[in-house]
């Protein structure tokens, strides 16, 4: 983005009579909240988690997912005190400055842009497994233009696609625990109960030691991404501050039924080292072994429903964070242009680079495209650590200046905000430990960096333009 297109930085400002809809109903929050917990990551991508770290994946999951819930307790709590459509870039300007703002925003732009890529390409994946000799390209290009047309559209529509598919997601992982639970104590016919025999043998319940309990641990964290989107819908909804900390104040009981339930009862009715878990998909492979018809066909559904509820929310977020970015004169100001109260050109500009980041994957899979998925693997990690910085900056600022909008509070300030830092920096220490994950901290790394340098640099061109203004 070129110098000329960028006005100088302004102190970030509350959404109060932002020209933005607030279409969302609290229903609406309440279901994204909810299945935006419930992804392609959990479905798929836990089976890799499984392998690595065998039973112990519950523990891993559960060590994450504490870590997420302080997160997001943080991040409700600002939230609820100053809701704004650029959540959590908001905070860090506010708390830290212009230059945090700026990078913890753009960062989230582009993982959600690729995201959406990334999810588009999934879903095209099973389309071509249903139509055999149809075109992959096709599929993509259909996806891309419902989902930009209903976010384009508005506000509402997203919230109403987004209902939908977080109650069809909602439904499968309750029938899947349901079931597993039933086939656990031996009351689901033609099934014994399996008692702890999973769990103890085939090299017990850490298998693989410790390092494999490392390695579910960062599958685990990856699995976690999405609950932020809550706290951007948040600021278009009837009621943002009710709304956020309604949402957030069920997160404890979401991760723990969700994630850490159903990693313990696929570990307890399968053995971590059967080969369907990672060839089929563990969900996939507990329903077979539990002799549900076409259990295959019916997790591609889930897994597919799954997937275009992402890429909805991943355009609709990452819009709502360039327009943001930019009304605080941190981006293109063409972008910052709102009309029917949606910023469509934000809308089309993420799913512009959404779609050009499809075609890299085409054009060239093992450089540009793969640098891409490098630069995004450990973004998640660095924006919970903008999160609690300014968690521990505004609070204490809010006790001072206005204690009456801690609707929602950290729990156990300022000591749980330490830890919660100390994980993040605890898993990216990991990450640059182990071998296939190191190049993404290093590619990381050198965004955070570029993007860093780039919002410092207009930060003191904005101050030096503000003094020479005064003069």
């Amino acid at each position: 983005m070129s110098q000329s297109t960028l006005t100088p930085l302004e102190p970030p400002q509350s959404d109060a009579g932002s020209p933005l809809g607030n279409g969302l109903k609290q229903r609406h929050l309440s279901m994204i909240a909810l299945g935006g917990v419930i992804g392609a990551g959990l479905f798929v991508g836990s089976g890799a988690g499984i392998a690595a770290a065998g039973p112990s994946i519950v523990l891993a999951y559960a060590a994450s997912g504490l870590l997420v819930m302080f997160v997001m307790r943080m991040l409700g709590e600002m939230s609820a005190a100053n809701p704004a459509s650029g959540s959590f870039s908001v905070h860090a300007e506010r708390a830290i400055g212009p230059w945090a703002g700026f990078t913890a925003g753009w960062m989230f732009w582009i993982l959600l842009c690729v995201g959406v890529a990334i999810e588009a390409i999934g879903a095209a994946h099973i389309m071509t497994g249903w139509f055999p000799g149809t075109p992959s390209w096709m599929w993509v290009l259909v996806f891309m233009a419902v989902f930009c047309g209903s976010n384009l559209a508005a506000v509402s529509n997203f919230g109403e696609f987004e209902f939908w598919f977080a109650a069809l997601k909602i439904g499968a992982i309750a029938l899947f625990l349901g079931l597993g639970v039933l086939a656990v104590l031996g009351l689901l016919p033609g099934t014994d109960a399996p008692g702890a025999a999973n769990l103890l043998h085939d090299g017990g319940f850490l298998p693989h030691g410790v390092d494999g309990l490392l390695v579910g641990l960062l599958a685990s964290v990856v699995a976690y991404g999405g609950l932020e989107t809550v706290t951007i819908a948040a600021a278009e909804s009837e009621n943002p501050v009710r709304g956020v900390a309604k949402a957030v104040r069920t997160t404890m009981w979401r991760i723990a039924i969700v994630y850490v339930g159903s990693m313990l009862v696929i570990v307890t009715l399968l053995p971590w080292n059967d080969p369907a878990v990672t060839a089929d998909g563990p969900y996939a492979a507990t329903l077979d072994r539990l002799g549900i018809p076409a259990a295959g066909e019916i997790m591609n559904v889930v897994i597919l429903i799954a997937l275009m509820s992402a890429m909805n929310a991943n355009i609709y977020g990452s819009s709502r964070m360039a327009y943001s970015l930019v009304s605080r004169g941190q981006g293109p100001k063409a972008l910052g242009k709102v009309s029917g109260r949606v910023p469509r050109r934000a809308v089309l500009a993420s799913c512009g680079f959404g779609f050009v980041t499809v075609l890299l994957s085409y054009w060239y899979p093992d450089t540009l495209f793969a640098w891409l998925l490098n630069m995004v693997g450990g973004v998640i990690l660095i924006v919970w650590g903008f999160i609690a910085v300014s968690q521990f900056v505004l609070r204490r600022r809010l006790e001072r200046e206005a204690p009456e909008k801690l609707v929602v509070k950290m729990w156990g300030f300022p000591y749980l905000t330490w830890v919660a830092l100390a994980g993040v920096a605890g898993v990216l220490v990991l990450m640059a430990l182990g071998e296939d994950t190191r190049v993404q901290v290093v590619f990381t790394g050198g965004l955070t960096v570029a993007l860093a340098v780039t919002g410092w640099i207009m930060q003191k061109r904005a101050v030096q333009h503000r003094a020479a203004d005064t003069r």
